[in-house]
């Protein structure tokens, strides 16, 4: 078994270090700003799996701003509040626009087409302005008791940049309303939304509090059941649709495993029967998906055979 987590950990180290020419492909997401400040050659890789073990290298352990990834937790969350009525606010089908398009929204009568675009991420975080007393903090106590870990936490900083340029989001939680699809305020939803958006949590604290999709919704390492095993794979059916922006359909050709990916340069899949496999790399392509991370993940699941359509 010690070999065995020597061997991966030698394999990760390899593929860090063939990764460096690649840290300057990308670009920071300096739209929000306290982002645009991140290192560009700051870079991490870890693999929980679910008998437990932990391997990673370079800067796994270290705090990044989790984004996007952030809607996987709100979505599991919300699906064990709503069960199957969510699914009549939001659709499951890939969108084929940028993530944060405004016209398709307006085509579709404020129906969104996934809950991994912004526009149902917004959604999703309606449902849980709505049916949380305080959303904010059982999303917080939600995701440090899948991590095992009290200190995860909201970096201010990113919060306060995001709310400073969130137009955008404000235009399509606004545009959901105006069709009927909004329940809460919208200000108290955005809020809401930036805050999980703005929470820093390290390779290693998201690749163990996501193994429960791994598991079939059972948390391997507590025994809980955090989400039916129908609802586990649901989930990580729409992380492998869509999960990666405009190059999901590409990532699961290439690659073949559910995943998400941040703009903070984070980016998880799942191995279902496995574990996860989390990346951070700040550089961004056109798409909003980290360079080096995609590699990364690219690299070790080729190594391993770690692909679901195997």
């Amino acid at each position: 078994m010690k070999n065995n987590i020597v061997d991966l950990q030698n394999k990760l180290q390899a593929l860090l270090l063939s990764q460096h020419d690649n840290f300057t492909q990308g670009k920071v997401a300096d739209y929000i700003p306290a982002l645009g400040n991140v290192k560009p050659e700051l870079a991490g890789i870890c693999v929980a799996t679910i008998d437990g073990k932990t391997v990673g290298v370079g800067d796994y352990q270290r705090p990044f701003s989790i984004q996007s990834i952030s809607k996987v937790f709100g979505l599991v969350m919300a699906m064990n509040r709503l069960g199957d009525s969510l699914w009549q606010r939001v659709k499951m089908e890939p969108s084929g626009q940028p993530f944060n398009s405004i016209i398709q929204l307006e085509w579709e009568k404020g129906i969104p087409r996934n809950p991994v675009i912004n526009a149902g991420a917004l959604l999703v975080s309606d449902v849980l302005t709505s049916h949380f007393s305080a959303s904010k903090l059982a999303f917080l106590s939600f995701v440090r008791k899948l991590a095992n870990n009290e200190t995860i936490h909201v970096d201010k900083q990113v919060y306060q940049s995001e709310l400073s340029h969130g137009n955008r989001n404000a235009a399509l939680a606004y545009l959901m309303k105006s069709f009927g699809n909004i329940e809460a305020e919208i200000p108290e939803l955005l809020s809401h939304y930036f805050t999980q958006c703005a929470v820093a949590m390290s390779c290693q604290q998201l690749a163990q509090s996501l193994l429960f999709l791994a598991n079939k919704g059972v948390d391997p390492l507590s025994k809980n059941i955090i989400c039916s095993p129908k609802d586990a794979h649901r989930v990580n059916a729409i992380l492998s649709t869509s999960g990666m922006y405009d190059q999901s359909g590409e990532f699961a050709f290439s690659v073949g495993l559910p995943a998400k990916s941040g703009v903070g340069g984070g980016l998880i899949a799942i191995v279902p029967n496995y574990g996860v496999i989390c990346t951070w790399s700040p550089p961004l392509n056109s798409f909003g998906n980290s360079v080096v991370g995609m590699n990364l993940v690219a690299g070790i699941a080729e190594e391993l055979g770690l692909s679901i359509y195997h």
